[in-house]
């Protein structure tokens, strides 16, 4: 069976725990890694964490076929309270790390290349940091489609838009799905289905694009 990991898979609400049995149902062996509670635990905020985490998976599993970037680090704030400490540790988790992984994927994958889905966010103002990070993972994922395509990687970012994995409140959780188009709020189950279709053969000819599956959430204006 071909191997998936999916990062930031700890909490049991989390979007990558909707994705893990999505996947092993249509016939993937999944292993999970997070800071705690997963296959593999590793501190994506190190340098060495991100080739060190791909190495124990090939020595455990053997080689991955889909990189699933589900991890972040978000602390909200804004222009006038981040620190510099803040902003570097989430670029550290959710740029660089992000980058370091695709690397040494890149560098793991056979000749039947493979996939790889990041999870981002367009959730800039109030919380800087996160957002602005997130934009980078945006231009890393899509430049690694066009940098990995030859060596028949795909890459894809998608923005599933505001998911209830328990941080809303009833007051939030109602405003957005009332401006929800399609009237209600994603479920990580709906992310699950895109990134099972994407790291399918039938769906690596999609490559190098920001999608969002948000119920049209974000056509809103």
């Amino acid at each position: 069976m071909p191997l998936a990991l999916v990062t930031g898979a700890a909490r049991a609400n989390s979007i990558a725990a909707g994705i893990v049995p999505r996947l092993q149902h249509a016939g993937w062996t999944v292993v999970t890694s997070d800071l705690t509670d997963a296959d593999v635990v590793a501190d994506l905020s190190t340098h060495e964490g991100p080739e060190a985490l791909i190495a124990e998976v090939n020595r455990s599993h053997g080689a991955i076929s889909a990189l699933i970037l589900s991890h972040a680090h978000d602390v909200q704030s804004g222009i006038l309270d981040t620190t510099a400490e803040s902003f570097d540790r989430h670029v550290a988790v959710n740029a660089r790390a992000s980058l370091l992984l695709i690397a040494a994927f890149a560098r793991q994958a056979g000749e039947d290349g493979g996939a790889i889905v990041a999870l981002t966010s367009d959730h800039v103002t109030g919380n800087l940091p996160y957002g602005a990070s997130k934009g980078a993972l945006d231009r890393l994922v899509i430049s690694a489609a066009r940098e990995l395509g030859p060596r028949g990687i795909s890459a894809n970012v998608l923005n599933p838009g505001p998911i209830d994995t328990g941080w809303m409140d009833d007051e939030t959780r109602d405003a957005l799905a009332a401006a929800t188009p399609l009237g209600r709020l994603g479920r990580p189950a709906d992310v699950a289905a895109t990134v099972e279709f994407l790291v399918s053969d039938e769906g690596r000819w999609i490559s190098g694009q920001l999608l969002n599956t948000d119920g049209a959430f974000s056509a809103r204006y």
